[in-house]
């Protein structure tokens, strides 16, 4: 009976743990560290890749070890009252196993010392010429339950779905409106904090290719903590410039071409403008809906459709997405107009670019020149200047020389007329 009982518990265990293991398997490519696609999720990549292997390496040293033990001292081969000899006190022995778990911990720590500090390195590239280029940044914002997304110096501002050019650094300056929030985005960057009261975390974000790569709140802050999804959409730097081109475009007063469309952009700005912004508007107590007609969720979590659109606006996401800020907004609309308000939300689509090209496979190579024209226009006012100014002292150098070939001419003058009067003394 007792070996049945060993045995079922043996299988339960068996069975638990392959369990486990199939199961950690599990998951979405887009949200893997394994899988990484930037430098920052690379550098954490090798991290785990080089603990695992040192790990391995002791785990295969101590089993060798004990294996040895187990079969040199098995009692067949020296007999029951066998005593092995005793080595306590053996000074090589203690400084051999002290040494090696010091030598393997600064293995590990020397990269990662090396690898944190590369992750908060946030000074400007630059390029082959050893000029610092344009750096973007973009200003995040944890709310409850989203993100938020303002370009800085580019009058761009976005919710849920982070837009950024391949093969550059874009920099991120982080904050929160209410709680503790955490940003990660597993398939490019690593987590960082985002922290309320005006603390400002900073980090970047490098994609080496094109992609839509799934992010996550991941720190606890409220009922839908797990639901604080958010996207961020790798392009190529051409289609980013066109993106950011087409987005600085945006004002908000654009008429959609449908009727009913029409009909909810009035009923929009009459219910909703007053917690939600579209075009550079500053950013208010929803989310901003610039680019809505793009996103491939709603609320991040939820499958875009006019349906549930509708009845997301209709329920005010109560159930949707328990505890956001919606639910007390003091709207109250008929079916007629909630399906208008619906119909010009998904109408906003004020870009070509949208997340279907970061999986097309076309890469436009640009080095986003036109997104920093304020810039250039300082270099030429100041070359302009400088111009000026070397134009005024070449005047001045011509001046002072004019005046010297005058001062030359009156001194011949005078050495002439002096030379007159000496010949007429003398005559």
């Amino acid at each position: 009976m007792e070996m049945k009982g060993w045995m079922s518990r043996f299988k339960a265990v068996f069975v638990l743990s392959l369990l486990a293991l199939v199961l950690t398997g599990c998951g979405e490519p887009f949200i893997s560290t394994l899988q990484p696609k930037g430098e920052g999720s690379q550098m954490l990549f090798d991290l785990m890749i080089l603990s695992i292997v040192i790990m391995l390496f002791v785990f295969v040293v101590v089993m060798i070890i004990y294996m040895y033990v187990v079969v040199k001292f098995r009692e067949r081969k020296v007999g029951k009252d066998f005593m092995p000899k005793q080595v306590e006190g053996n000074h090589a022995l203690e400084t051999l196993w002290t040494v090696i778990p010091i030598i393997l911990l600064l293995i590990l720590a020397v990269p990662t010392v090396q690898y944190t500090f590369a992750l908060a390195d946030v000074t400007p590239e630059v390029d082959e010429e050893g000029a610092e280029q344009d750096a973007i940044w973009i200003d995040v914002t944890g709310k409850l339950f989203w993100w938020h997304f303002e370009y800085r110096d580019m009058d761009i501002s976005t919710s849920q779905e982070l837009y950024i050019p391949t093969d550059r650094k874009v920099y991120l300056s982080m904050t929160s409106d209410d709680v503790i929030h955490s940003f990660w985005v597993p398939s490019i960057a690593g987590k960082m904090d985002v922290n309320p009261t005006g603390n400002t975390n900073e980090m970047f974000l490098d994609a080496s290719e094109e992609g839509v790569f799934h992010g996550k709140c991941t720190e606890f802050c409220g009922p839908s903590h797990s639901l604080m999804d958010f996207k961020v959409v790798a392009v190529s730097p051409g289609e980013f410039e066109q993106w950011a081109q087409d987005m600085q475009g945006v004002t908000g007063e654009e008429e959609p071409e449908s009727a009913t469309a029409q009909e909810g952009q009035q009923l929009f700005a009459d219910n909703c403008m007053s917690c939600h912004a579209i075009g550079s508007n500053p950013n208010k107590i929803g989310p901003n809906l610039t680019n809505f007609g793009d996103r491939t969720k709603i609320a991040g979590v939820i499958d875009y459709n006019k349906e549930n659109l509708v009845e997301w606006i209709k329920t005010k996401g109560k159930d949707m997405k328990p505890g956001n800020l919606m639910v007390d907004a003091p709207y109250d609309l008929s079916d007629e107009e909630i399906s208008s308000i619906a119909d010009y939300l998904m109408s906003l689509s004020p870009s070509d670019i949208t997340p279907e090209n970061a999986k097309d496979g076309v890469y436009q190579d640009s080095d986003l020149s036109s997104l920093f024209p304020e810039e250039s226009e300082e270099d030429s006012e100041e070359g302009s200047e400088e111009g000026s100014e070397s134009e005024e002292g070449s005047e001045e150098s011509s001046d002072s020389e004019e005046g010297s070939e005058e001062d030359s001419d009156s001194e011949e003058g005078s050495e002439e007329e002096s030379s007159d009067e000496e010949n007429s003394d003398e005559e």
